[in-house]
C-alpha cells in the first residue's frame, strides 16, 4: 500500500477538493482507495456522506491512531491511502507527514501560499520524506505572469507535479455532490487535469526512495566486484 498526504500550513489551498478528486481518479484507474480525514472539521467525511457510495471509504482518524489505522488498511488489501491534513502546523500535520510515502504540497499562485509552502517543505524535509508541489486554482489562462512565477518558485524549491490545476466551477460542483470531477464532467478540462495529476503522482510514487536507491547501488557495486574477482 502506498500513502500520500495533502499537506500545507496555509488554509484555502484546496487540499480537500484535490484529495477527493484524486481519490476518484485513482479509483477509476483500478486502485483500492481509502481516505483518512485528519482534519477536525471532517470536510471529507461530509463529502463521503454526500457521495452515498461505498467505493471510496472515508474515516476521520485522530493523529495518535493513524499508524494503526494504516496498518489495518494495508492488511485489508487497500492499495492507496490518501490523507487530508488540516492547514495548520501541529500534531495532525506531523502525523500525516510521518505516515506518507509522498507529501503533496498544494499552493495557489500568490505570495502568501508560496511562503507557506516553503515552511511546509522544511517540515517535510526535517522528517526525511519525499514531497512534490502542486500549483492549484490557477487562472484558466495559465500563461499569466503570476502563474509562471509561481511555477518557477515551486520548481526551485524541489519539484512540481503536472499539470497546473486551474480554477474551475467543476471542482466546486463535484465536491458539493460528493463526486470527483472525472464523474461530474468526464469530458471536461478539470477531469483531464485530475487524471493527469493521478498519473504524475503514481509515477512519483514508483521512484525509488533514497535509501532504496543507495542499497541498490551498493548491491550492484558488490556484484560487479565479485564478478571481477
Amino acid at each position: 500500500m502506498r500513502t500520500i498526504a495533502f499537506v500545507t500550513q496555509k488554509g484555502g489551498a484546496g487540499k480537500s477538493t484535490l484529495a477527493s478528486s484524486v481519490a476518484v481518479a485513482a479509483r477509476h484507474a483500478g486502485e483500492r482507495v481509502f481516505i483518512i480525514d485528519l482534519d477536525p472539521l471532517q470536510t471529507l467525511v461530509k463529502w463521503s456522506k454526500a457521495r452515498g457510495a461505498a467505493d471510496i471509504a472515508v474515516e476521520h482518524v485522530p493523529p495518535t491512531k493513524l499508524s494503526k489505522a494504516l496498518a489495518a488498511l494495508a492488511a485489508k488489501g487497500v492499495t492507496l491511502a490518501i490523507i487530508d491534513a488540516p492547514g495548520q502546523e501541529g500534531e495532525h500535520l506531523a502525523a500525516a507527514v510521518r505516515a506518507a510515502d509522498l507529501c503533496v504540497i498544494p499552493a495557489r499562485p500568490n505570495a502568501f501560499d508560496l511562503w507557506a509552502s516553503e515552511i511546509t517543505r522544511l517540515r517535510v524535509k526535517e522528517k526525511g520524506k519525499d514531497y512534490a508541489f502542486l500549483l492549484n486554482q490557477c487562472p484558466p489562462a495559465q500563461q499569466s505572469a503570476r502563474v509562471e512565477l509561481g511555477a518557477k518558485a515551486l520548481q526551485a524549491m524541489g519539484g512540481l507535479l503536472a499539470p497546473l490545476v486551474s480554477s474551475r466551477v467543476d471542482y466546486q460542483e463535484a465536491a458539493r455532490l460528493g463526486w470527483g470531477v472525472s464523474e461530474y464532467n468526464p469530458d471536461g478540462v478539470a477531469a483531464a487535469e485530475m487524471r493527469e495529476l493521478w498519473s504524475s503522482i503514481k509515477r512519483r510514487l514508483k521512484k525509488p526512495k533514497s535509501g532504496d536507491a543507495t542499497k541498490a547501488s551498493s548491491a550492484k557495486t558488490a556484484k560487479a566486484a565479485k564478478k571481477a574477482a
